[in-house]
């Protein structure tokens, strides 16, 4: 039988990542900052933002407004915000696989609280997708099974029923290891590929 629920990650499938690696560099650039500090400190406290414990006012001041600026916490927010883009192709892909197989798509995604509702209010992400399990949201990240016993949970979905998928090779080995069947998702090609021998087309 075809799985009967799609969970996916949203940065990197959906999306492109909300504030990744190069998105702080380009930052660091633009703004005038050192990217080794900036990188530093990000590692310091971005986890607890993560998972819903600091707002984002709260890590933008240990990780750039620990000293005095010649720009806004507003100006540097709109920059983040600005990184976040869609991938069309893969977000009408999931629309035609929900509306054939009559899916249930559940994100799960590890994203701090403003930038993910950003994303889901900017892209509309909730027309398709029924349930948000965010980090922010719900205290718990990947690659850690509690996360996904909470998906589960709230889905009412069994494992048998579920594919995962995420651009992150190590969590979805993270969701392997809790017993989902999970697909490391590199490309849309790919992952039609991978969706076909599960009897997902679309």
């Amino acid at each position: 039988m075809p799985p009967k629920f799609l969970f996916t990650d949203l940065g990197g499938v959906l999306l492109t990542n909300g504030w990744d690696h190069n998105s702080r560099n380009s930052a660091a650039e633009h703004f005038g900052l050192d990217r080794h500090e900036l990188q530093h400190r990000h590692e310091a406290v971005f986890p607890n933002y993560e998972q819903g414990f600091n707002t984002l006012e709260e890590y933008l001041e240990f990780a750039v407004f620990h000293e005095r600026r010649s720009f806004s916490s507003e100006e540097f927010i709109e920059f983040m915000k600005r990184q976040s883009q869609p991938y069309p192709e893969m977000i009408e892909y999931v629309k035609a696989l929900k509306r054939k197989h009559a899916l249930k798509v559940v994100a799960v995604s590890n994203e701090g609280r403003e930038l993910a509702r950003h994303r889901i209010d900017t892209y509309d992400l909730d027309s398709f997708i029924d349930i948000f399990i965010v980090s922010a949201f719900v205290g718990r990240r990947k690659p850690y099974e509690d996360i996904f016993r909470l998906a589960l949970e709230v889905a009412n979905a069994e494992k048998s029923q579920v594919v995962f998928i995420d651009d992150r090779q190590m969590l979805a080995q993270g969701a392997q290891m809790f017993g989902l069947d999970a697909i490391w998702h590199q490309n849309i090609e790919t992952t039609r590929q991978e969706f076909s021998q599960r009897g997902l087309t679309g």
